[in-house]
């Protein structure tokens, strides 16, 4: 995931969220944009927002995956179809829980700092 001013800095230490596979190495992000010197952490506590986001992306992927259920394998009141569903989805949220993270994070810092085309001649977003 890149940098939101200028596209082409990483924001995460490790490019691949399956790398670190201890929980607390997974957001661990440069400080400042390696390309531009954006910084990432703009104020403190700037990052409790990115649930909100990541509650969001859940949410479209269980409706993704329950349209792509229905359609394919269908819904009964006569079998258990719905809570093999749940399972499935359920399964499908936490393996993609280190890549929903991280998504929640660039969609989040997105909002607040915008894609700059100039960025070598202008100043990096500052906040407090």
């Amino acid at each position: 995931m890149r940098c939101p001013r200028c596209r082409k800095g990483d924001m995460f230490l490790s490019k691949n969220a399956y790398v670190p596979l201890t929980m607390k190495n997974i957001l661990d992000m440069h400080d400042t944009c390696p390309v531009c010197k954006q910084r990432f952490h703009l104020e403190v506590g700037f990052w409790y927002g990115t649930g909100y986001v990541s509650y969001a992306v859940c949410i479209g992927l269980s409706l993704l995956s329950f349209l792509l259920w229905w359609g394919i394998l269908g819904f009964s009141i006569q079998d258990n179809s719905v809570f093999y569903w749940l399972g499935a989805d359920i399964f499908l949220l936490i393996i993609l829980q280190p890549w929903i993270m991280r998504l929640g994070r660039s969609i989040y810092i997105r909002f607040f700092v915008r894609y700059d085309e100039n960025y070598e001649n202008t100043k990096p977003t500052q906040f407090s």
